[in-house]
């Protein structure tokens, strides 16, 4: 059975988790000539304008024109390493890294619909690392300054020696059916007519299954009995893990809650296979960034 990739997922990168851990090894990596530099401004990439879109890298000369930054090391990619670092504080960065008429800096959203599969999902390990980076310069025990340890695979607190490791918040996503149809929802943030499947974090003390059944309850006021896991993505905006699932409805009707949802409702089958073929517009569907757009497809075709 081949596993199906989601968008973001499927990096190419060796992440060198146990080689991080070396000093020496790190201070190789980090004095390597061939080492690429990825330089970020405001959680956007810059990507080539000309011939085949692409990730645009520098070399080691990059930092100096960034200034006072940290390069946080992605991992080894065909022997290299490679490094990603916030330039955010640069001014006119397309100037400062040479790159006008050659690359422009732009949001991953926009990116991914253009990029391979391999660099969109080095592009997401980037984003959700700088982001977490910005976010935690100070340690959660003490309130003491904090800085990378392992090349940016954590951060140390200067003053109490805690450490910390980049978080990732698992999302349930789920398509609920009953019998020939699927219960979508529609967020008063949604554009238009647009459905997708219901969502929400799992808590602590939770499994899957439990977060699931208690999010459909608590958005749609549908009960749900038998949960199966689809699959997983990823979503760097900024560090949530999606995770895939159809579940089977034990009741129909639908209790809305309005802080949640704008509109839930029952689609059929045939609905959503036109929709998904362009043969109906009574209603959109994710884009095909997204895994709801996958278990939405997964459920409609008999998966």
């Amino acid at each position: 059975m081949t596993e199906d990739v989601m968008v973001f997922a499927g990096s190419p990168m060796n992440r060198a988790s146990n080689e991080r851990r070396d000093p020496d090894w790190l201070a190789a990596a980090w004095a390597n000539p061939d080492g690429c530099y990825l330089p970020v401004v405001n959680l956007n990439f810059p990507v080539t304008e000309v011939g085949e879109p692409r990730l645009f890298w520098g070399d080691r000369s990059w930092l100096a024109r960034a200034g006072d930054v940290e390069p946080v090391l992605l991992g080894e990619l065909r022997g290299r390493p490679h490094f990603v670092f916030d330039a955010s504080g640069v001014a006119s960065p397309e100037s400062a890294f040479e790159l006008d008429g050659l690359a422009a800096f732009g949001g991953l959203r926009e990116a991914a619909a253009t990029l391979s599969q391999d660099e969109v999902s080095i592009a997401a390990q980037a984003r959700s690392l700088l982001d977490w980076h910005k976010r935690y310069p100070f340690c959660a025990a003490c309130g003491g300054h904090t800085g990378l340890r392992h090349g940016g695979a954590s951060r140390k607190c200067h003053g109490c020696g805690a450490e910390h490791f980049p978080r990732v918040d698992p999302v349930s996503i789920v398509v609920v059916t009953h019998g020939d149809n699927c219960l979508l929802g529609r967020s008063g943030r949604f554009q238009g007519r647009l459905y997708s499947a219901l969502a929400g974090f799992i808590e602590p003390g939770e499994s899957i299954e439990e977060a699931t059944r208690r999010e459909v309850l608590e958005e749609a006021g549908v009960e749900v009995g038998a949960v199966r896991y689809v699959s997983s993505q990823p979503w760097p905006f900024p560090s949530s893990l999606m995770i895939g699932c159809i579940a089977e409805a034990l009741t129909e009707d639908i209790v809305l809650d309005e802080e949640e949802l704008a509109d839930a409702q029952w689609f059929s089958r045939d609905l959503i296979r036109a929709v998904l073929e362009d043969r109906e517009n009574a209603i959109s569907l994710p884009g095909k960034l997204a895994i709801a757009r996958y278990l939405i497809s997964t459920w409609a075709y008999g998966g």
